[in-house]
């Protein structure tokens, strides 16, 4: 999805508070009534109708209908103008680069701040492959059923920022986390490529030996990765191994936490025989009764992330789970830049 951000300099604050309105709106209601929109605006007369009509333009919002009324809802490209509002008044993001990289669930782009130093933007976008997946998609905006995708993103994008805030407090190769807002998570940029681009590593069994340890690390820490493979796994020039990616990270506690804690060693060895060409006969195995040092997951909740949080979030992720054998390879995350060997 393009994230075009140069009409945010053209916006004025009346459309800013009528896009708001909308995303506040939508809350409760699946397609948001005009009325509901200039009460939450605060706005009134035909005003509200030009800014409805240039948001639709700009292809922020759309316009839908039900039975008894003509209302618009909030699209992804408005919810990222509201973020990147938000974000650039802090400071976190002054201006956005180049896409280095898509995922099934997000889009990643090279961003400033106004310290001028380079930096990483992740959108999640919850929903984008799960739509594929699923017919009636309407189902996930109706009221008392599973809330929107974007509400999903945000709590995505909630759990991925404290828990890479949790994990760099305690010494964890992860990059810097900088800011969160919404969908959006704003992080250092690292000087590394993707496992997955690597054909040639001169001592694998070193690297296979750190992933191993670092699995085994988390573990005593109350967490696993929960997608711990070469498409999350980070290589620095130096050889060592840098960890992305969080938002399917569960606790050891976690009812189907041995199952996970397998498929993340299972995943590192597949792909070092596939890759390499190496087999060790040594990995970890999980043990719900050994010596865990902190419990992470829970000075994640107490950042802000909820168990209720959590909750909505295992649900969808539970949902996406029922698809995962059905992704086509061209489903797998594409980060823009060649193969290279260590």
């Amino acid at each position: 999805m393009k994230l075009d951000p140069t009409s945010l300099r053209y916006m004025s604050a009346d459309e800013f508070r009528v896009l708001t309105a909308i995303e506040v709106g939508s809350r409760n209601h699946d397609i948001v009534p005009e009325t509901l929109i200039a009460e939450l605006s605060r706005l009134r007369g035909g005003g509200i109708n030009k800014y409805i009509s240039d948001l639709i333009k700009r292809k922020l919002i759309a316009s839908e209908s039900n039975s008894k009324y003509v209302g618009y809802k909030l699209i992804y490209s408005g919810y990222d103008h509201l973020a990147l509002k938000t974000l650039s008044r802090r400071g976190s993001v002054v201006s956005v680069g180049n896409q280095i990289g898509v995922g099934k669930e997000s889009d990643i782009f090279v961003i400033a701040g106004e310290d001028e130093q380079q930096a990483v933007l992740k959108l999640h976008r919850l929903g984008r492959q799960s739509f594929r997946n699923v017919k009636q998609k309407r189902d996930y905006f109706r009221p008392n059923q599973s809330p929107s995708w974007m509400y999903m993103s945000r709590l995505s994008a909630m759990k991925e920022f404290a828990f890479m805030k949790v994990l760099h407090e305690h010494g964890f190769p992860v990059p810097t986390p900088i800011d969160q807002n919404r969908h959006c998570v704003v992080m250092e940029l690292i000087d590394a490529f993707p496992l997955r681009q690597i054909d040639h590593i001169a001592e694998p069994g070193r690297l296979y030996s750190e992933l191993m340890d670092l699995i085994v690390r988390l573990a005593k820490h109350g967490l696993i990765h929960g997608d711990f493979n070469e498409f999350n796994i980070l290589v620095r020039e130096n050889g060592s191994p840098v960890l992305i990616d969080f938002p399917q990270m569960v606790s050891t506690s976690h009812l189907n936490a041995e199952f996970y804690f397998n498929r993340d060693v299972d995943c590192i060895r597949t792909f070092f025989k596939r890759r390499f060409a190496y087999e060790s006969v040594l990995y970890p195995k999980f043990a719900l009764n050994g010596d865990k040092e902190f419990d992470l997951d829970v000075k994640a909740a107490a950042s802000g992330f909820s168990r209720k949080d959590q909750a909505n979030l295992d649900k969808l992720m539970q949902e996406q789970e029922l698809h995962r054998d059905d992704e086509d390879p061209s489903d797998e995350e594409i980060v823009y830049s060649d193969k290279r060997q260590r």
